[in-house]
Parts: structure tokens; C-alpha cells; sequence
């Protein structure tokens, strides 16, 4: 999708007079709910560290019948409440679990270490996907398709902060008041979220033109969702790119674990390297935003903008098929398989995110809050299983570092087919109204 040849390179990435009191409350909301999944995120990476990335299919099987369990759900919701009750009553739940958690992980007596791990390695992943698909849905639902394209980058600009906040908090309070206060932060945060949520549905009530407030229930059924990433060519295209995108992820990711598994003895160490990998990563991707991303989209379009970071990821991942040691440093102390996955999260969040998310703002409400939440949700984690075991049967073979970093490369080449067919995206869409 091309620009609004109206508008000037300047105009197209600015922000509009009466959008700034709804921007700034809907950057605070992502920073909210970005930080409160990276405070904890690094707890779930040094489980992950301790028992290496052959396990890691059987947490994503769990991951994806409890994710495949819940879409459907959240379609009832939708189907049944007003997003203004349907948004709060997630993200609610949610904060009830951290809460609930919270005795686990002070009184390690109450539940035994392994199975401690394994839950919350199960429920890490799903807090994950709900919570900011739900926060990507309702973007999608009260800014129009021109408003996303130079309004999306911002907000992702704003997760990123948070991103980058969480490891923060983390490193620096790990050491000295342990694990579970770690998780009160974190539903604290996301009850400030909630928070907002609520101030910006106001907002779209009585601000916004009559086109972008319906907040009625949507009907239908429970499975409406899943139905739909099957009969939409453009609902198929997304989920494909998204188990590509996947692929691409989930690679670095247990390349990384494995790394870590290998380099670092304890629990701590691990989770504070898993803690610098993230800060990395999203400084990256805030210069990423802040220099390219903001002005780039609204120029070339998202679809376009798939394509790009579709070859800077394979540009990545062949740094680890042709090192002759994956493991050995190579900027500082960071590995290839660290300066990839950096890399690959960066542009992933930086680029790919802002971009994915803006293409949906241009289907029915429908798809947007069951299509979109069934891909980012069920699709997602089904990637997650797919490409772990894919993993574990090449190594099975005797497959090595750059070997399974290949399967990466390969996907990431699929990825920017995928990209060029969405820029192209009103071939594969019914469109809905052209709101500016």
C-alpha cells in the first residue's frame, strides 16, 4: 500500500491536531503492558535456559492447547460484550494470576520447582499473547487505516520503552527482593493499563467520527475466529506470515537458550543474561523506530515494509549459518546466535509489528477482533510447536548450529514473498470504509 500522494513526505508522519490526548493515552497503555510482560519475561527465560531447547516443543504443545482453548473464549466474549466491558474483563484475569502466583514463587515449599516451572512457562506465553493482541485489537478498532500508518510506529515506539523498562526493573531488583515481588509490579502495571483502556474507549465514544465508535457486540460464535483464518485469503496470508515470523523467532530464541544453558551455571546468571539480551534488543528497535520506521511506513506502506524486514532477518540468520563457531564472540561478548536474535527481535518489533497490525485496521470489526486474535494467539503458538519440533528432528539428525539456523534463513526468504502478496493487500480484502 503506497502513501496519500496528497500529503507531503513531512505531513505524512504527523501527528494530527485532536489525535495527540488519545496517542498519548494509547502510548502509555502499551508502555504499561509492554513492561509488565518484560518484568517477568526474563523468569520465564532462565526456566527455559536450565532444562535447553529439546524440551521446549512439550512447553509449546502445553502452550498451544491452553492458547487454542482460550481463542475461542475470547470470541464468545466479544461476541457478547461491549469492548468497553470485554477489554477490562481480560486484562483483569490476568492481573488475578500474576497476583495468585505471587505465593508460589516467596514460599518455594508450596509447589515443587519443576512443576512451578513448567505452569508458569505455560502461562508466561499465553499472558503474553493475550495481552497485547487484545492491545493491538483495540487499536486497530478506534484508528482508522491512514491513522494507523503514521500513528502505529509511535506506539510501538512507546511498547518498546516499556520493553526496555521491564529488563531494567528486573536486573535491578532481582538480586535484592527476589522473584515474587516481580510479579506484583507486573499486575500493578497492567492494572494501569486496564486503566487506560478504559479512558481511551471514552475517548472513541465521544470524540472520534461516528464510523469508529461502534463498540456493539459483534455476535456470532465461538470458533467464528478460527473459521476465518481458513476462509479469508487475507486472514490465510497473516497466518502465514506469522508462523513464518514465528519460525523466524522461535529459531533465535532456542539457539539463544542453548547458548545459555551451555555458558552460564545458575538460575540468576541466566536470567540476567537474558535480561541484557532484551535491553539490547530494544534499544535497538527504539533507534530502529525513532530513525526509520515512523517516516519509512507511511512512504512505502506496511506491506512493503514486510519485505524489508524479511531480508534484513535472512541477512541475520546466514551470520550464524556461515560462522565457523556460533558460540564465539563477535560484537563484545555477544555470539552470533546473540547479534542474530538481537537483530531479528529488533526489526521484528521495530518494523514487522507496526506494519502487520496496520494491515488488519482494513477488515470488518469481526476479523479484526476474532481473525486477528486467532492469529495472534493460536496461529502464533502453533508456530511455536511446529518449528521446536522441527528443530529437535534435525538435531536429531546431527543437524548443527547453522544448520538449524538454515530453516530460519528459509522462512525469513518465504516471508518476503508473503510481504510482497500484502502490499497488495486490497486483492486479498473486502474493503470497509476509508476512514481518515
Amino acid at each position: 500500500m503506497s502513501a496519500d500522494p496528497e500529503q507531503s513526505p513531512a505531513e505524512q508522519g504527523r501527528v494530527r491536531r485532536g489525535e495527540w490526548p488519545a496517542l498519548l493515552v494509547s502510548l502509555a497503555y502499551f508502555f504499561c503492558v509492554l513492561t509488565a510482560y518484560y518484568v517477568i519475561r526474563p523468569v520465564r527465560e532462565q526456566l527455559s535456559a536450565a532444562v535447553g531447547s529439546t524440551q521446549l516443543p512439550w512447553f509449546y504443545l502445553a502452550t498451544f492447547i491452553s492458547t487454542l482453548a482460550l481463542t475461542p473464549l475470547f470470541a464468545a466474549l466479544v461476541s457478547r460484550w461491549r469492548r468497553r466491558v470485554m477489554v477490562p474483563v481480560v486484562y483483569g484475569v490476568f492481573v488475578a494470576c500474576l497476583l495468585g502466583f505471587m505465593p508460589f514463587f516467596a514460599h518455594q515449599d508450596a509447589l515443587d520447582a519443576r512443576t512451578l516451572g513448567i505452569v508458569f512457562f505455560v502461562w508466561v506465553s499465553v499472558f503474553n499473547l493475550f495481552v497485547v493482541s487484545v492491545f493491538w485489537v483495540f487499536m486497530s478498532d478506534i484508528w482508522s487505516p491512514v491513522q494507523a500508518r503514521r500513528l502505529f510506529p509511535l506506539i510501538g515506539f512507546a511498547g518498546t520503552a516499556g520493553a526496555l523498562a521491564g529488563p531494567v526493573i528486573t536486573r535491578s531488583l532481582v538480586g535484592v527482593v527476589g522473584i515474587a515481588p516481580l510479579l506484583g509490579v507486573s499486575a500493578t502495571l497492567l492494572t494501569v493499563a486496564t486503566i487506560c483502556s478504559i479512558v481511551l474507549g471514552r475517548w472513541a465514544r465521544d470524540e472520534q467520527r461516528p464510523e469508529t465508535l461502534d463498540d456493539a457486540p459483534l455476535g456470532g460464535g465461538m470458533l467464528d475466529g478460527l473459521k476465518q483464518v481458513f476462509a479469508s485469503p487475507f486472514m490465510r496470508n497473516m497466518a502465514i506470515l506469522l508462523i513464518l515470523a514465528d519460525g523466524i523467532g522461535t529459531i533465535n530464541y532456542a539457539l539463544l537458550a542453548d547458548y545459555s544453558g551451555a555458558t552460564f551455571a545458575t538460575g540468576e546468571a541466566r536470567t540476567a543474561f537474558a535480561a541484557t539480551v532484551d535491553l539490547a534488543s530494544n534499544v535497538f528497535t527504539m533507534l530502529l523506530q525513532v530513525g526509520v520506521t515512523w517516516w519509512l511506513m507511511p512512504l512505502i506502506g506496511p506491506g512493503r515494509a514486510l519485505i524489508l524486514w524479511a531480508a534484513v532477518a535472512m541477512v541475520s540468520l546466514a551470520l550464524v549459518v556461515f560462522a565457523s563457531d556460533a558460540y564465539a564472540p563477535l560484537v563484545g561478548t555477544m555470539p552470533a546466535v546473540a547479534v542474530a536474535a538481537i537483530a531479528s527481535r529488533a526489526l521484528g518489533y521495530g518494523l514487522a509489528e507496526p506494519s502487520r497490525h496496520a494491515l488488519f485496521t482494513q477488515v470488518a470489526r469481526s476479523e479484526r477482533y476474532k481473525g486477528q486474535n486467532a492469529v495472534d494467539t493460536a496461529v502464533w503458538r502453533f508456530g511455536d510447536l511446529l518449528v521446536a519440533l522441527t528443530m529437535n528432528g534435525m538435531k536429531t539428525l546431527g543437524a548443527s548450529v547453522g544448520g538449524v539456523a538454515s530453516i530460519g534463513l528459509a522462512a525469513a526468504a518465504a516471508a518476503a514473498a508473503i510481504g510482497w502478496r500484502l502490499s497488495r493487500v486490497r486483492d486479498l480484502v473486502t474493503p470497509v470504509s476509508r476512514r481518515t
